[in-house]
């Protein structure tokens, strides 16, 4: 009979299971909360048949920076008290917080007897607290030195010697009272006291992380000690590597592996399909710490979010007044749907970015109906309209979809720290970024936008400072003390979610900034959604297919009336090379709103591919000599004279609505007595410029006509 304990406030509390192996066998450990960690160590116990169950006492024992723990042995020795003495029964302590079990209790009990001693102890590479112990400590023929008190395994008369003794208080050091148990040559003979020196049984990190790596076996992981090419049952976390076996914990013992993929993230889970009435409160922290591209798409992605409005509350602090427009322009049309705004920002606020967090969070930590804290910061493109559903369902404690910059490693979770608490990358970081693993992972650090539960704000980080530190910077301060606080991090890539905007080199000198946001990013709102459609032919070799979206095609009209410096339409004007223009046009050259190298490569990245399929055996770099948008009205220049132009090919946008916006204009082909008199918004025309398409301007009769001319050689 294999038999659990774990300390109760006032009693342990023993079950008995059955066993998998011919002796008995008592697994104690001791948990004075339920903490993220705990609940780690219980699931991969359940999987090998291990059952713990019980809460415990306050923890008077000090923590792991320091010495302390002897709570832990007066626990032990109590319940030992009670115990009946028998010769074969086992007895294994350990800790539980920061301990996955690896394999089952019949290889750690055949381990255990293959050492031939009544105590096995973990070892450790460092000795710990006392250094001037170690010429005392015994030499080993291989492997560790020195004793580690995380845990150890024993027949129970032989474990009942060995904490008769204690006498001593919580906050007295249960590691240094095991060692100078040890130390002791005729305690460590008479116990018949030994270290598990190779790691067969016991692998503590502390010291060791280079020597442990993951080793994936058919549907099962284990840790493997490459020095001594052992497979240890239990592994530790112990001292400053509560990382270390968080990431091993992803993995260890099933989490996840190559042939299951993820095993544990549709467990625990909350659904809220068929609740509507019921969906829990979130409060939705809005940041914009700094301006931002596509602001107004982050808005609308934001009310699309397929949550009921009623059970939203929104905090929006915004720090630049650049945005204040857009802020003002979304709370007025779609404020009234959430249950309550509350703005902070730009002007008359003394809240900072950092305490606009702290407040963020106290909002829901001090709101007992608030069951989620959803932060987002304005970057953050949530393309995902089930995001906060998806989340909730997950029921951790704090999770961050996972969003990543296109075509980069960037995103918003790191897979290690550095020593110094910086970023380092872990062995499955690219392959996580890059979906090649996907699921829940418990993670150092994430940022930008994630969901907090409003039960970890009021009871596991209830300080209301998160953000603050003197080094770091506000994510990493936020991270840093919820992991002190023993609460877990998580990313998920189980679902695409989106993506994140870069920031850093975002100007606001134009009208609409984010236009130029071609090369910081890419993926933007300037191409039509409907690009991919087929081209079409009105005219002989004349091409027309969807180039740019109406929000595009309004950007670019009013960034040049903007700008305002028209052309007069006469031939010779400075913004020209040269000077001279023999069909002179009313227009605004790109290079002279500074749009020329966005230009390029729009036209390279978008028209060069479309002009080589219809063109074959034709290659261009899309090198244009002139690049201008020409504004058309009955009282100023309402059409053009038959011309040919000064380029292989032309390529011509038309940036609004003929019917609406104006009326009459287009093109026609003079030679094959064709034409395009109903250009659509946003699509482009493109054909040869020399010799076979002598062209003109049709009279635009009402309205403003607008359209964008390239000329392209190769």
């Amino acid at each position: 009979v294999e038999k659990v304990l774990l300390n109760t406030p006032l009693t342990w509390t023993v079950l008995p299971v059955q066993m998998l192996y011919s002796t008995n066998l008592l697994v104690l450990t001791v948990a004075t909360a339920e903490t993220d960690g705990f609940s780690r160590f219980l699931r991969s116990a359940k999987l090998f048949n291990y059952t713990v169950l019980g809460r415990g006492e306050e923890w008077q024992g000090g923590d792991y920076m320091a010495p302390g723990g002897g709570q832990r042995i007066r626990l032990l020795k109590a319940a030992l008290e009670e115990m009946k003495e028998e010769q074969e029964k086992t007895i294994l302590f350990i800790d539980s917080y920061d301990v996955v079990f690896a394999s089952g209790p019949k290889e750690l009990l055949k381990k255990f007897q293959q050492s031939g001693h009544r105590v096995v102890f973990s070892s450790e590479t460092l000795i710990w607290p006392d250094r001037h112990l170690e010429d005392k400590y015994p030499h080993v023929r291989e492997g560790n030195r020195f004793l580690g008190a995380g845990g150890f395994i024993g027949y129970l008369p032989n474990v009942k010697t060995m904490v008769a003794d204690w006498t001593g208080e919580d906050h007295d050091s249960d590691q240094l009272f095991f060692t100078n148990i040890y130390i002791n040559p005729e305690k460590r003979k008479s116990i018949n006291i030994t270290l598990d020196s190779r790691c067969r049984l016991f692998q503590n990190l502390n010291g060791a992380l280079d020597e442990v790596v993951l080793k994936f076996e058919d549907s099962r992981v284990r840790a493997r000690n490459v020095l001594y090419d052992t497979l240890p049952v239990i592994v530790h976390g112990n001292g400053p590597t509560k990382l270390q076996v968080n990431y091993l914990g992803n993995y260890i013992p099933k989490v996840w592996t190559f042939e299951t993929g993820c095993t544990e993230c549709h467990q625990n889970l909350r659904p809220l399909t068929g609740i509507q009435s019921e969906f829990p409160q979130v409060t939705i922290g809005v940041f914009i710490q700094q301006p931002t591209p596509f602001l107004a798409v982050f808005f609308e992605r934001l009310l699309n979010l397929q949550y009921p409005k009623n059970r939203l509350k929104l905090f929006i602090y915004n720090q630049e007044s650049h945005h204040k427009k857009q802020v003002d322009s979304f709370l007025e049309g779609h404020g009234g749907l959430y249950q309550d705004v509350k703005v902070v920002g730009p002007e008359g606020a003394d809240t900072d970015s950092i305490s606009s967090r702290n407040l963020g969070l106290d909002l829901c930590r001090q709101d007992k109906q608030c069951k989620y804290f959803f932060s987002v910061d304005s970057e953050v493109v949530l393309k995902n309209k089930d995001t906060l559903k998806i989340l909730i369902e997950q029921n951790l404690p704090i999770v961050a979809p996972m969003i990543t910059r296109p075509g980069r490693l960037w995103s918003n979770f790191w897979g290690a720290l550095s020593a110094d608490g910086f970023y380092a990358r872990s062995e499955d970081y690219v392959d996580i970024v890059q979906g090649r693993r996907v699921g829940v992972w418990n993670v150092p650090y994430i940022s930008s936008v994630y969901l907090v539960k409003g039960d970890v704000l009021r009871s596991g980080i209830p300080d209301y400072d998160l953000f603050s530190s003197d080094t770091q910077d506000a994510d990493m301060a936020f991270c840093t003390s919820v992991r002190s606080k023993g609460v877990f991090l998580y990313v998920t890539n189980m679902h695409t979610f989106g993506r994140i905007l870069s920031v850093e080199n975002y100007q606001t000198k134009h009208l609409h900034n984010d236009l130029w946001q071609i090369f910081e990013n890419p993926v933007v709102r300037i191409i039509s959604l409907s690009q991919r459609l087929p081209p079409l032919c009105p005219c002989p070799d004349v091409y027309w297919f969807p180039m740019f979206s109406e929000v595009a095609c309004d950007h670019f009209v009013q960034e040049m009336e903007h700008f305002g410096q028209w052309s007069g339409g006469d031939t010779g004007h400075r913004r020209i090379q040269g000077g001279y223009e023999n069909v002179p046009t009313i227009d605004i050259h790109m290079n002279q709103v500074g749009y020329e190298k966005e230009w390029h490569k729009l036209l390279l990245d978008y028209v060069a591919p479309i002009t080589e399929k219809l063109f074959p055996g034709y290659y261009t770099k899309a090198e244009f000599d002139l690049a201008f948008v020409v504004r058309y009205k009955p009282d100023e220049q309402p059409s053009l004279r038959p011309h040919h132009d000064a380029s292989t090919f032309t390529v011509n946008v038309a940036l609004n609505q003929v019917g609406l916006d104006y009326q009459g204009g287009g093109c026609r082909f003079i030679r094959y007595n064709c034409s395009v008199e109903a250009p659509r918004k946003g699509w482009s025309l493109m054909h040869p410029g020399r010799l076979t398409h002598y062209h003109e301007g049709l009279p635009t009769t009402g309205g403003v006509r607008y359209i964008a001319v390239s000329f392209i050689d190769p």
